[in-house]
């Protein structure tokens, strides 16, 4: 499969949208994201349709259930699939949640990784692991997270960067799951990323969340993306440039029109930024 170039303004790719886009892709979507996990493997019908975009579009693989910060042994059966997977349409970028989401079996949630000196070294390994296996770099993702693992030796912000210089790795930036945990926990956003090694950022998302009764942000991927989120988008490109950003929806997911609407904003942005 020929290689394609990722980069501008891209959108989840999306089963329930399938029918719309082999209509016609917009002009103002770049790329696509698909979860490996939910694609490799598959025959027939969605084999094919898969393969139907992956020969005229870029595409990016954004894990979800590797566990990069877990005890449960390596996914090791998991990544060759990846590789192959990715291989065969010619998918050149990777990341993962820095979370965990396993033991002795999948959790179907990314939980927070504690933040000590342990853990730096216990992730590390598992990433240079997974990098060997899929013979790339890989991004990791700032994960949203709802309490605080106690016993922590050091900042979020330190703890993401010890893990992408010691690992070798790149920094997917997720610029929602930042504001959500900002809301959450009593924190300025803007410093928060400030803190991070933007210089390694190779992707981003945004996204939308949704507002509970008692004030509790959740990062649902179910709404359209709210200003200050937005507006936190654009101060990331002013220290990272430009590179590719993706919009997740992964429920309440609106018609094409809508979602691309959303995906030109993202576009504008990028352009703002490189003026």
């Amino acid at each position: 499969m020929t290689h394609r170039p990722l980069g501008g303004a891209g959108l989840g790719f999306r089963r329930e949208l399938i029918d719309a886009l082999k209509t016609h892709v917009p002009e103002e979507i770049a790329f696509f994201e698909l979860a490996p996990e939910n694609w490799a493997g598959m025959g027939g019908k969605s084999a094919k349709d898969l393969h139907h975009f992956t020969e005229r579009h870029a595409f990016a693989c954004h894990g979800l259930s590797l566990s990069l910060g877990g005890i449960a042994p390596l996914d090791i059966k998991l990544l060759q699939q990846i590789r192959r997977f990715m291989r065969e349409h010619g998918m050149r970028l990777y990341t993962e949640h820095l979370s965990w989401c396993a033991d002795d079996s999948h959790l179907y949630d990314l939980l927070p990784i504690p933040m000590t000196e342990k853990a730096v070294r216990w992730t590390v390994d598992r990433i240079k692991q997974t990098q060997d296996i899929l013979e790339m770099q890989i991004g990791i993702e700032n994960a949203s997270y709802y309490f605080s693992p106690p016993g922590a030796e050091m900042s979020e912000p330190e703890f993401i960067s010890r893990i992408v210089h010691e690992a070798d790795c790149l920094l997917h930036l997720d610029v929602n799951n930042i504001y959500v945990n900002s809301r959450n926990f009593g924190f300025d956003p803007a410093a928060f990323m400030a803190a991070l090694p933007l210089e390694k950022t190779c992707y981003i998302h945004v996204a939308g969340h949704y507002v509970e009764p008692d004030g509790l942000l959740v990062d649902t991927h179910g709404a359209m993306v709210i200003d200050s989120v937005w507006q936190l988008l654009e101060t990331a490109y002013q220290r990272t440039g430009v590179v590719p950003t993706c919009l997740e929806r992964d429920f309440n997911i609106s018609d094409l029109a809508a979602l691309t609407a959303e995906v030109a904003h993202i576009a504008r942005l990028q352009a703002g930024a490189t003026q």
